[in-house]
């Protein structure tokens, strides 16, 4: 029997969902989507500065699936940060 998933608590709503480099035009942009979850978790860990069991609790979900979410979150903004990649943020 697997175990029963969790409901996530997301709090942020962003004041904006998307941003790119300056200098090149949208068409010639990829895009790096980044989840609600993986906003969230930026936001409690890196932002707000809270312990990563803090974060995990207000987030509702354990901590090793909170490191997990905030680990993707990072390669993406990384990602798009180095690569020149426009960042969305899903609504």
């Amino acid at each position: 029997m697997t175990r029963p998933r969790l409901c996530k608590r997301l709090r942020f709503k962003p004041k904006a969902h998307y941003f790119k480099p300056q200098g090149i035009p949208m068409y010639d942009l990829e895009e790096v989507v980044l989840t609600k979850e993986e906003m969230e978790a930026v936001k409690l860990k890196d932002f707000d500065g809270l312990e990563q069991t803090e974060s995990s609790e207000k987030m509702n979900t354990s901590q090793s699936t909170f490191q997990r979410i905030l680990s993707s979150a990072r390669i993406k903004i990384a990602e798009a940060i180095v690569k020149g990649k426009a960042l969305k943020i899903e609504e």
